[in-house]
C-alpha cells in the first residue's frame, strides 16, 4: 500500500513535466479576484471556507476569489445558493496552493457516527457555474497510518452541480479520489476538466454525473495488491446518455503490467438504473491495462454497462474481444460537445 502523507503531497508530483500541467502566470487569468485568501493573514481572509462564506446569497455574476500560495486545510463546501465562484490558485503552478482535509468513509465524527462516502470529501460543491483553476484539492488520510479504519474511501472533491469547470487542477487521493455526482438520481449534471491530473487507486473517478475530461494526466498509484486498482466506476442513470468521457488523455501508472482495470459499473444501493457508462477516445494507455480492460463489480457484470473505447493507443491499448470499440458513427456522437451542450447549448470546451 502507498501512503499518503502531507510530504507526497506538496512535493512528491512538484514537477511540471510530471503532471503535463502547464504554469501560466496568475495576472493572464482573468478578471481581478473580489476577494483574496491567504493563510498568513494578508489577504481578506485566512480560509477558503472563509471567502466563500463571503459571497452573497443568490450571486448572480461571476465571483473571482484569488488564493495565494500555501496549504489551506479543512473541510470546504461550496452551497447551492452561491453559484458562479470561480476559485483561482495565484501561485504559477496548481502544485503552489493546495485544498485539503484528511477524514475518511469510516472516520468517526465527534458524536461516534462515521462521516460516510459524501462526507468524507474534502470540498464539496453544491454552487453551479463554479470554475477552478491552477491549484490543487486533495484528501490527506493515510491509509497505513489507520489500519483500525476500514471504510477507506477518502473524497478529494465531491460535485452534485451542473456547469462546473476544472482548469488546470490536480485532484489527488487514494480510493475515491474524484465523486463526480448529481443532486439526485436522473438529475443530470454536467463538469468539464482541462488539463488536470487525477490520481488514485480504487474507483478514483466515480458518480453518476456527465464528466468530460480533456488533455488530462490519469494517473494509477501501486496498491501492491492484485488487481492494483480501477480507474473509473461509473453509475450514470439509464436516462442519461452521457456519463465519463475521457478524450485525449494519458492514463498512466508505477504499477505492474496489466493489473489495472479501466472500469467497473458502480450500482449504488444496487440500483437498476445506474448503466454506467465510461469511454475513452484518442488516448495515450499505458501498460497498466490488462487486455481485458474491464471488471465485474461484485454481481454486475461489466458487459451490461456501457463502456468503449476509441482509436486508442500505446502498450496498454491492447486489441481484444474484451475492448469494444466504438463505430465512426458513434465515436461522432460521443464527444465533447454532444457530451456538454444539454438544452442551453453549454461550450466551455470550445473557450480558451
Amino acid at each position: 500500500m502507498r501512503r499518503r502523507t502531507f510530504l507526497h503531497i506538496s512535493t512528491s508530483i512538484s514537477a511540471v513535466a510530471a503532471t503535463g500541467l502547464v504554469a501560466r502566470p496568475a495576472a493572464a487569468a482573468g478578471p481581478r479576484p473580489r476577494l483574496i485568501v491567504a493563510a498568513d493573514g494578508s489577504g481578506d481572509h485566512a480560509t477558503v471556507q472563509a471567502a466563500i462564506d463571503a459571497v452573497p446569497s443568490g450571486n448572480a455574476s461571476a465571483f473571482v476569489i484569488g488564493v495565494r500560495p500555501g496549504t489551506y486545510l479543512g473541510q470546504v463546501i461550496v452551497p447551492k445558493d452561491k453559484p458562479l465562484i470561480e476559485l483561482r490558485g495565484l501561485g504559477r503552478r496548481p502544485e503552489d496552493v493546495v485544498i485539503a482535509d484528511d477524514r475518511a468513509n469510516g472516520t468517526l465524527k465527534p458524536d461516534g457516527t462515521t462521516w460516510g462516502t459524501s462526507g468524507s470529501a474534502s470540498v464539496t460543491i453544491d454552487g453551479a457555474g463554479l470554475r477552478a483553476t491552477n491549484l490543487t484539492f486533495a484528501n490527506l488520510f493515510d491509509e497505513a497510518a489507520h489500519p483500525e479504519i476500514t471504510g477507506r474511501q477518502a473524497v478529494a472533491v465531491l460535485t452534485r452541480a451542473d456547469k462546473l469547470v476544472f482548469d488546470r487542477v490536480r485532484f489527488l487521493g487514494n480510493q475515491d479520489t474524484l465523486y463526480v455526482n448529481s443532486s439526485a438520481a436522473g438529475v443530470v449534471a454536467r463538469a468539464y476538466f482541462r488539463d488536470c491530473y487525477v490520481e488514485g487507486d480504487v474507483d478514483f473517478i466515480f458518480g453518476r454525473a456527465t464528466a468530460v475530461f480533456e488533455r488530462c494526466r490519469i494517473h494509477s498509484l501501486n496498491r501492491s495488491s492484485t488487481p492494483a486498482g480501477y480507474v473509473t466506476a461509473p453509475s450514470t442513470d439509464i436516462t442519461n446518455p452521457y456519463g465519463l468521457l475521457f478524450a485525449r488523455c494519458r492514463f498512466t501508472s508505477d504499477a505492474p503490467a496489466g493489473t489495472v482495470f479501466l472500469g467497473r459499473p458502480w450500482h449504488p444501493s444496487n440500483d437498476p438504473n445506474a448503466i454506467g457508462q465510461t469511454i475513452i477516445r484518442e488516448s495515450a494507455i499505458g501498460a497498466h491495462i490488462p487486455a481485458t480492460a474491464w471488471s465485474d463489480f461484485g454481481t454486475w457484470p461489466w458487459r451490461e454497462a456501457r463502456f468503449a473505447e476509441y482509436r486508442n493507443y500505446g502498450p496498454g491499448a491492447i486489441a481484444s474481444e474484451d475492448r469494444p470499440q466504438l463505430t465512426a458513427a458513434e465515436a461522432a456522437e460521443h464527444t465533447p460537445t454532444t457530451f456538454l451542450r444539454g438544452s442551453d447549448n453549454w461550450a466551455p470546451h470550445l473557450c480558451r
